[in-house]
């Protein structure tokens, strides 16, 4: 992508100049982002995701809309006649990881991939009728709201407060702020930074695609990396056994020798000592499928025309290391740069694949098996 090129998605502005005024800083509303947007999914194909068992679909009713109290709310799947009726105002049915069902929607989501594809989460489709919303809250990670269908009015403000509702089913404010308010129609956009409050109140039946991006805390980063590290701990820091053939008798033999703590921390940094550890776990981390995405497998195919990756699969890289689905690849030289072109593109030329070597062919050959990309037909 040429991030110095300006994009009527960013309301003129180029990419650069977008990440550096607005990106975790502050909101912008973008009229007429996606011009003449038509929603790629229809209210059928919607109601029709949310029955199935390996999509995540959530239900939210207020019950009380004008009261803006009394939340209901219930994981799917839904049967059609498990939803509310269409006229019943104040309910909003969420589909989670659309981009993973439909490749209209997954193209879609590209279009924002001038952040980087490690901070890219997913996009959650958001069906409403008349009144309906999720409660003024906030969020942990950056969000592009895109109008669908319909229209949504907004309040958003600087929250100080952000203590909840307690005993409600959903994370609503308990003293929203609201500081500006609009309404957006088809095409037009919100980007929100983290933990910036906002309330959207569908305007009759509307339609909402959120593309989100997650913002991992460094505990959940910390804790994910060193699990992670624990399963190659054997293999880096030795299989040596801990020896004291100079200890001493005790008689207070509940105390842990210092001998046997400088051990332990011994381990752990020869375990760490890897220079290229922390890079791969966290690759392997940022490219793992979600517990419920599953490939089909694929046929072999003589790799003889462009190579397409699904668009359930994952694939980054850094300057040693080829990701793909939570599995990391050493890649130096011309395969090096052929995958990286891959990732990047999401796709690889025919001329290109030719040039892989005879192992990088025999892996994408796996990859092409195992469903996490195929040969263009």
């Amino acid at each position: 992508m040429n991030t110095d090129e300006p994009l009527q998605l960013l309301g003129g502005l180029t990419p650069k100049a977008f990440m550096r005024r607005h990106w975790h800083k502050k909101p912008m509303v973008i009229r007429q982002a996606v011009p003449g947007f038509v929603p790629p999914l229809s209210r059928t194909a919607l109601f029709d995701l949310a029955a199935q068992e390996d999509v995540q679909s959530r239900l939210v009713v207020q019950a009380h809309a004008d009261r803006g109290q009394n939340w209901r709310f219930r994981h799917g799947p839904f049967a059609r006649n498990a939803l509310p009726p269409l006229k019943q105002a104040g309910w909003t049915l969420l589909i989670q990881g659309a981009d993973l069902l439909d490749d209209r929607v997954h193209a879609l989501m590209n279009q924002f991939r001038f952040v980087p594809d490690a901070r890219l989460d997913d996009v959650m489709i958001s069906y409403a009728t008349d009144g309906g919303g999720v409660g003024p809250h906030f969020d942990s990670y950056d969000v592009f709201l895109l109008q669908a269908h319909g229209q949504r009015r907004w309040r958003i403000g600087r929250q100080r407060d952000l203590s909840l509702q307690p005993d409600m089913p959903l994370k609503i404010l308990a003293h929203f702020e609201p500081e500006m308010e609009f309404v957006l129609d088809p095409g037009d956009m919100l980007y929100l930074p983290p933990r910036y409050a906002h309330d959207g109140i569908a305007v009759g039946e509307c339609m909402t695609y959120s593309v989100g991006f997650r913002s991992p805390s460094r505990g959940e980063l910390a804790g994910e990396l060193l699990q992670r590290m624990a399963e190659d701990a054997q293999d880096s820091a030795g299989s040596g056994l801990y020896r004291d053939p100079k200890q001493a008798a005790l008689e207070a033999s509940a105390q842990i020798p210092d001998a046997l703590v400088a051990f332990a921390s011994e381990a752990l940094a020869d375990a760490l000592n890897d220079p290229l550890a922390i890079r791969r776990v966290l690759g392997e981390y940022f490219t793992e499928p979600k517990a419920h995405v599953s490939f089909d497998a694929g046929q072999p195919a003589a790799l003889d025309r462009t190579l397409t990756l699904d668009r359930r699969t994952r694939m980054m890289y850094d300057s040693h290391h080829v990701f793909v689905n939570g599995e990391s690849f050493l890649a130096s030289g011309r395969d090096a740069v052929l995958m990286r072109c891959l990732a990047d593109q999401r796709c690889l030329g025919a001329a290109d694949v030719k040039r892989l070597s005879d192992p990088a062919r025999s892996l994408v050959k796996d990859w092409c098996t195992a469903g996490w990309m195929y040969v263009e037909t």
